[in-house]
């Protein structure tokens, strides 16, 4: 076959835009509307996509967004929160990892399965599905929820632990193929490889992303950002590991670079279609005649396979001190198998350590226990909703002092000025800029500051808007500006925008997006430069200096709310610049008049 047609890409395409939005409404979630749609497309459903050759071939294409997900995920763990999370990630992964395996295995040494092959299946169901689980997890807002962090961990760990898997699946076999297993020279080439990949991110990813930077071409930005996970998928396959793993050693290397909120909202769009498409494969793979023939052995798989791993879970919440509705939501998403148990059984097989159908049968579960998570979340949600909303407002969920932080659109002089105050009363601020050189010129002074076009909605979700605390427009281009408020306003309408603006009529249109703390970025530099010229060269007092100055301000302030009126009439503010100004000379004279009474 010579790969897919326009008739196929437009049936994934429609599958994908009509499952994931009936799904929500159906409240099922994304990931069973997905699975439900592909079985019906597939070639044991209506058979829309009926050759079997099409679902493996279009699962490849669709198996890159779980390595674009994992570099994602990469760039939100900086090398030193990975290692506050060691706890988590080595001991509660490897304690479900091993328990599971050795309960699984238990039930396979039941159906008098050989010890070593059944060691085998234990540890390939053992593994949840990182990138289903996070989809869920995102989906119900759990993720940054104290279950959902360890849930992170764990999956954190099983993926680490499917890479020597996959290495040693040929040791499991019990009669060995010729040409199995990784040798001591393939296993140096290996860790050649991820120091490779670790020294080029560190020392020249950050300095291209700069150079593609710099030439305000949107598009290059994205193709290097795609490149970069592709190159390293590649250098990781060629030497016999997981893409998945080094995409995911990229995006730490560049999670402290300041490129990674553009890369991310860049990436975002890919990572949802892909895994999208990668859900819907599965459900094309469910192969209904095995169901049919092996209906007892794959439900009992399946129904085993959940139920050991959620009890595993429980327990294991109960031990690191979630309460009763914490680790039942940890068990339940944790309870399916994953996407390595496919990568496994089928390596599985080559190397001679399954029989096919044994294969079959196993898939079949994996596939069947993903169906019953978000099924289960859902269950949960309908029989103990009241206690998880309980649940849901726990103080170790909100962290103390926890208010969020304030996001600076633009770093000139205007923009630095307020992150210099910002930085050195310790309150955390995200700052955006397009300016590749303004970047760089604000990290070599201290401070933090990424590349990212505020303008842009993906942009601003990847600088988490969602969970700030004010938003601070400081660009010096009226136009980018009022985009950027608008798109604030309509999108984050409770968040407190606060504003620069070039000069009255920009103040008048920010207020017209609905935006009113704004300050005039000349106009208190201007007034103390006046200030000046009068105590200096003048030899005015102090005192009258500053009534008339504050008069003034005052005077001015009342002006600039009463112009919004009629800003878009150009005769009708004339006249009322002049009427102002005769009115602010008889202020000042008033003043005069009162003080020589007063003496």
């Amino acid at each position: 076959m010579e790969g897919l047609g326009l008739l196929q890409i437009a049936v994934f395409l429609a599958a994908a835009a009509i499952a994931a939005p009936l799904a929500k409404k159906l409240r099922i979630g994304s990931v069973l509307g997905y699975l439900i749609a592909g079985f019906l497309i597939g070639p044991y459903g209506i058979g829309i996509i009926y050759q079997l050759y099409d679902v493996q071939h279009i699962r490849h294409i669709a198996e890159f967004g779980v390595v674009l997900l994992l570099f994602l995920i990469g760039l939100e763990l900086r090398p030193k929160r990975i290692w506050s999370m060691r706890s988590a990630i080595f001991g509660l992964g490897g304690a479900q990892v091993v328990g599971s395996a050795l309960m699984l295995m238990s039930f396979a040494l039941l159906l008098d399965i050989a010890p070593v092959v059944a060691l085998f299946i234990g540890l390939s169901l053992a593994l949840s599905s990182t990138a289903f689980v996070l989809q869920v997890l995102e989906e119900k807002g759990e993720l940054n929820k104290k279950h959902g962090r360890l849930a992170f961990s764990v999956l954190l760990f099983q993926d680490l632990a499917a890479i020597p898997l996959i290495a040693l699946v040929p040791l499991f076999a019990v009669e060995p193929v010729n040409g199995g297993g990784m040798d001591l020279r393939a296993a140096i080439a290996a860790i050649a490889t991820i120091i490779a990949v670790i020294v080029f991110g560190h020392f020249v990813l950050n300095h291209l992303y700069r150079l593609v930077a710099a030439t305000k071409v949107r598009e290059a930005m994205t193709a290097s950002a795609l490149l970069t996970v592709v190159g390293v998928a590649l250098a990781m396959n060629h030497v016999g590991l997981s893409a998945a793993l080094g995409s995911f050693i990229a995006g730490v290397i560049l999670a402290d670079s300041e490129y990674r909120h553009q890369i991310e909202a860049d990436l975002a769009p890919f990572v949802g279609l892909l895994l999208g498409l990668f859900f819907i494969t599965i459900g094309m793979s469910l192969d209904i005649y095995v169901l049919r023939d092996e209906y007892k052995m794959v439900l009992a798989v399946a129904a085993c396979l959940v139920i050991i791993k959620m009890t595993i879970m429980y327990l294991l919440g109960r031990w690191r001190g979630l309460d009763n509705a914490m680790s039942r939501r940890l068990a339940i998403v944790l309870s399916q198998g994953g996407e390595f148990a496919f990568v496994l059984l089928g390596a599985g097989v080559m190397a001679n350590v399954l029989e096919p159908e044994q294969a079959k049968i196993l898939s079949l579960s994996v596939t069947l226990s993903m169906i019953t998570t978000p099924l289960l979340l859902l269950l949960d949600d309908v029989l103990f909703n009241r206690n998880r909303r309980k649940d849901a407002v726990r103080v170790f969920d909100r962290p103390r002092g926890q208010k969020g932080h304030i996001i600076i659109a633009g770093m000139g002089r205007f923009g630095q000025i307020i992150s210099r105050v910002l930085s050195a009363r310790k309150v955390p601020f995200t700052a955006l800029d397009t300016s590749a050189e303004q970047i760089s010129l604000i990290k070599k002074a201290g401070f933090t500051g990424y590349y990212g076009d505020a303008s842009r909605l993906n942009i601003l979700r990847a600088s988490r808007i969602d969970k700030a605390a004010g938003f601070v427009i400081a660009v010096n281009n009226m136009e980018t500006s009022l985009k950027i408020a608008k798109i604030v306003r309509d999108h984050y309408p409770d968040l407190p925008i606060f504003a620069r603006a070039r000069n009255r009529r920009h103040v008048h249109l920010l207020m017209d997006l609905g935006v009113h703390v704004i300050r005039r970025e000349t106009f208190l530099s201007a007034v103390e430069l006046t200030r000046d010229i009068l105590t200096t060269a003048y030899f005015e007092s102090d005192e009258t200096v500053n009534r008339d100055l504050d008069r003034f301000m005052e005077h001015d302030r009342q002006r600039l709310y009463d112009d919004y009126e009629h800003f878009t009439d150009i005769e009708k503010l004339r006249e009322r610049n002049k009427s102002a100004a005769i009115e602010l000379e008889e202020l000042f004279a008033a003043d005069r008049k009162g003080d020589s009474h007063s003496g």
